[in-house]
């Protein structure tokens, strides 16, 4: 068969708008590198799109499709909640579905906040930031207004401001993040419902924000104080 009719034959099974060729396969995984790369076996990952915990895959006919990368580590945070925190599917489809609400696309970050794009790639590269193919996550979006601020406000590389200076607070965070996990799971797993779990979550979300930023301002001005 002829090269002309087997690209006929790919472009025939290809959805409009979602063509398959040499170059954008590259970085697409199949089912076997998908599950090669999250050590979660494929029946387990097929178990998983049929409940609605990964999107669509990109696909190229009735038996061939490929996975976006970033598949891997929703893959490996959906075991992960199954196995350290015993949520139910429903229940981290709940979790995802909150993280993946209202993406933002790159275009429109950097159309509206006018950071430059090698200062957004950068912060990815340092996992301030976490775009995936579809966008930047509400918190993303988020981060990006705030440094966008700072930037106007004169906080910029001309006088020694970068985008590493995220990261002392990121690195901070981490470890807050962390006990704050340990403690909602420690109290609340097996005593309430995932579903509540998911609730009480949202609802302190804003609470929360508001107290951790009282008390950093309360900390940063009492430093100042006994420096001066």
């Amino acid at each position: 068969m002829s090269a002309n009719g087997s690209n006929r034959r790919r472009a025939e099974n290809t959805p409009i708008g979602r063509e398959i060729g040499p170059s954008a396969e590259n970085g697409l995984l199949r089912m076997r590198e998908l599950a090669e790369a999250s050590g979660v076996p494929a029946p387990t990952i097929k178990h998983y799109l049929r409940e609605g915990l990964l999107p669509e895959p990109v696909k190229t006919s009735r038996n061939m499709a490929y996975y976006p990368p970033e598949f891997v580590d929703r893959i490996k945070l959906i075991k992960r909640l199954q196995e350290e925190r015993y949520l139910p599917l429903k229940a981290i489809k709940d979790v995802l579905d909150l993280r993946e609400r209202s993406r933002t696309s790159a275009a429109e970050v950097r159309k509206r906040f006018g950071v430059p794009k090698e200062v957004l790639d950068r912060l990815a590269e340092l996992e301030v930031l976490t775009p995936n193919s579809r966008g930047y996550s509400p918190s993303d979006v988020t981060i990006i207004e705030a440094i966008s601020r700072f930037r106007a406000g004169g906080y910029d590389e001309q006088i020694g401001f970068t985008v590493y200076d995220t990261l002392r607070y990121k690195v901070a965070l981490e470890e807050l993040a962390r006990q704050e996990v340990d403690v909602v799971m420690e109290r609340l797993a097996g005593e309430v419902p995932p579903e509540r779990v998911v609730e009480m979550l949202e609802a302190g979300a804003e609470p929360l924000k508001d107290l951790i930023a009282a008390l950093h301002t309360k900390l940063m001005v009492a430093e100042l104080e006994r420096r001066s």
